[in-house]
C-alpha cells in the first residue's frame, strides 16, 4: 500500500444543508435558461492527500462555517464582492486541514477517485499556500467562469501535472469554477512549469 495518494470527492452542491442546495438550484435554473440549456445537477469538490503518513483534507469553505480552531486555514478571500470581504460573513478560507474531515463526505457521489499514487501529493501540499485569494463568485480571470472551490481544486490538480482532460464531476452534473482553475493554470504553466 502506497503512503502517498490525492484523492477528488464530488459532492452535491448543499449537502448536508436546505439554503446552499436550493440556493444553488435556483442559480442554475437562471444559468441554464439564460444559457438556453438544461439544468444540471451542481458538484462541489474537495481533495484527501496522504503524504508521509500524514493526511489532509483541502477545501474551500466559508469562513463562518466551522468553529474548530485548527482548520489548517492556508488563505482567505472575499465572497461575491471585495469590499464586502471585510465581513467574516462574506469571506471563504482554504484549509489545508490535518487529520480534518470533508463535512458530509458520506454524500459523495461514487466514492473518492483516486488521482495518483505519487510524488504529486507532495508536490500538492506544498503548493496549496500559493492559492491565489480570488473573488469567489466572480470572473476576475475573463475565463468565462467563476471562481469557487472547484477552481481550487482543478487548479492544484492541473499544477501537479494531473491530465485533467477527463476528469469532471459525475454524468448528468456541473462544477462550475472547475475551467477557471483550468483557465489560469493553463496561464501559469506556460509562464514557468512546475
Amino acid at each position: 500500500m502506497t503512503d502517498s495518494w490525492i484523492d477528488l470527492y464530488w459532492l452535491p452542491l448543499g449537502a448536508g444543508g436546505r439554503s446552499v442546495r436550493w440556493n444553488g438550484r435556483v442559480m442554475e435554473a437562471v444559468a441554464s435558461r439564460h444559457g438556453d440549456r438544461p439544468a444540471e445537477e451542481l458538484f462541489h469538490s474537495a481533495l484527501e492527500v496522504r503524504d508521509r503518513g500524514r493526511r489532509f483534507v483541502i477545501e474551500m469553505a466559508p469562513v463562518w462555517g466551522d468553529d474548530k480552531v485548527d482548520r489548517g486555514v492556508v488563505c482567505e478571500g472575499p465572497v461575491v464582492m471585495k469590499w464586502l470581504g471585510r465581513s467574516r460573513y462574506f469571506r471563504y478560507e482554504v484549509r489545508c486541514w490535518r487529520d480534518g474531515r470533508i463535512p458530509d463526505v458520506d454524500e459523495a457521489v461514487a466514492g473518492p477517485r483516486r488521482m495518483s499514487t505519487d510524488h504529486r501529493a507532495a508536490r500538492l501540499i506544498e503548493l496549496i499556500v500559493s492559492v491565489p485569494p480570488l473573488t469567489w463568485g466572480r470572473d476576475e480571470l475573463g475565463a468565462g467562469d467563476m471562481w469557487n472551490s472547484n477552481s481550487v481544486t482543478a487548479w492544484l490538480l492541473a499544477r501537479t501535472g494531473h491530465d485533467l482532460t477527463w476528469i469532471g464531476p459525475p454524468a448528468g452534473g456541473r462544477a462550475p469554477g472547475w475551467s477557471a482553475g483550468l483557465v489560469l493554470a493553463g496561464r501559469q504553466e506556460s509562464l514557468s512549469p512546475v
